[in-house]
């Protein structure tokens, strides 16, 4: 490979670390050319990027973006790195998923907003909800006190207009 390639991939893998919230380091050794496939597959549908690089180029790489320090040593063997942008926890969901199917795929170390984890840790990340479903959650706790504001102004229009009702059938009688 020439230098030239080199600081190409060097560069690529840097803009992918800088825009990640998630970065998952893991060992494919042992999987088969359709299980990466597979893989490949459930990350595209989930807009993450998962790449195959050098531990030599990833490290350069890493070396050039501060904080992630940590990570450096764990890059032996082979690696492939899983970048989530948009939530930082679904790709150890799927990776998650992937491995009790497969019982393959290590997780060397996870990155989930410039924190590192070891990759022991996934099954608790995996368990973290998805930024949708923070923002759903939020979304409904603001949204039940104006609800709740809203039912009881319906309860005391509903109430006076049960008491005219009364007064109204009690001057009829």
């Amino acid at each position: 490979m020439k230098r030239s390639e080199k600081e190409q991939i060097i560069a690529e893998v840097k803009e992918m670390i800088e825009r990640a919230q998630g970065m998952y380091f893991a060992d494919f050794t042992g999987i088969t050319v359709e299980q990466i496939t597979e893989l490949r597959r459930e990350f595209r549908k989930s807009n993450i990027d998962y790449r195959v690089v050098k531990n030599t180029l990833a490290r350069k790489a890493l070396e050039s973006v501060t904080g992630y320090d940590n990570v450096i040593p764990k890059l032996v063997g082979h690696t492939g790195i899983a970048f989530g942008y948009e939530d930082p926890v679904a790709p150890a969901k799927i990776i998650k998923k992937f491995r009790d199917k497969h019982n393959k795929l290590t997780v060397k170390v996870c990155v989930l907003e410039k924190q590192v984890f070891e990759g022991s840790q996934l099954d608790e990340i995996a368990k973290l909800p998805s930024r949708n479903d923070i923002i759903a959650g939020i979304i409904g706790t603001v949204q039940s006190p104006i609800s709740g504001i809203v039912g009881a102004i319906n309860a005391v229009a509903r109430d006076l207009v049960s008491v005219i009702d009364a007064i109204e059938k009690k001057k009829a009688a």
